[in-house]
């Protein structure tokens, strides 16, 4: 009697850890993968706000015909992006609860991106993780 109850003590902890461990740091990682994903699905835009800020001098207007199709993923869902006229992008990708937002700055001619995302732990480096 005295093992088995043992034996169900130690199923049952394992049980316990596995869910308070072990799928939590899997569903983190499916996290920092989607946003590298959203982070990565900004590059055309990055790309078409330089160019027009770098021809124009400034970055007025350098996003305002600036466009990003949102994208459905099967295994991160959907991945959202918009650019404001400013040159800003902003993305967001509501099942993994991450945002986004690349900020140019023009300086000497050329466009600099400054990366912040929410929440930090799941960003990639480029964009303020650890």
């Amino acid at each position: 009697m005295r093992v088995g109850l043992l034996v169900v003590a130690g199923i049952a902890l394992i049980g316990f850890v596995t869910v308070a461990v072990v799928l939590p740091q899997m569903a983190g990682g499916e996290t920092r993968d989607a946003a590298a994903v959203l982070v990565s699905g900004t590059n055309p835009a990055k790309a078409e706000v330089t160019a027009a800020a770098e021809k124009a001098g400034n970055l007025t207007g350098a996003g305002s015909n600036v466009k990003l199709a949102s994208k459905n993923d099967p295994k991160y869902g959907e991945l959202k992006w918009i650019v404001e006229p400013g040159g800003m992008i902003r993305g967001w990708n509501e099942k993994n609860a991450i945002e986004i937002a690349l900020t140019p700055t023009l300086a000497a001619g050329k466009v600099a991106w400054t990366c912040k995302g929410y929440p930090g732990d799941s960003m990639p480096v480029t964009c303020g993780g650890r």
